[in-house]
């Protein structure tokens, strides 16, 4: 898949799978490329830029499968965030659908 679609739609990702329920670093990325291509390495800054900007918190729980692990929980900011980028991600769809199909008549 082309990198800067995936650039693109990973925070809205992030955000929807945490709006889901809390999770660790590690099975964000698990979830995410169970449908896009990606690494961790491109997941970890996006989840440091987020947090920064206030979408999520973070917290420590101890795990039976080996060391702590750090969870993400959102906010009511990345709540709102998710929505807003969720609103705007089913209209862009819906503009390139149109505009691939030829159907750009559309008002």
């Amino acid at each position: 898949m082309n990198i800067q679609f995936k650039k693109g739609v990973l925070e809205l990702c992030v955000l929807a799978l945490l709006a889901q329920k809390d999770r660790y670093g590690y099975e964000l990325v698990n979830e995410i490329s169970k449908n896009i291509a990606i690494s961790e390495g491109t997941i970890y800054p996006l989840l440091k830029r987020l947090k920064d900007d206030g979408f999520f918190t973070t917290y420590i729980q101890e795990s039976q499968e080996g060391p702590p692990r750090k969870y993400y929980q959102l906010t009511e900011l990345g709540r709102e965030t998710k929505e807003s980028l969720s609103s705007e991600w089913f209209s862009f769809v819906e503009g390139v659908n149109r505009i691939i199909r030829g159907n750009t008549d559309h008002e």
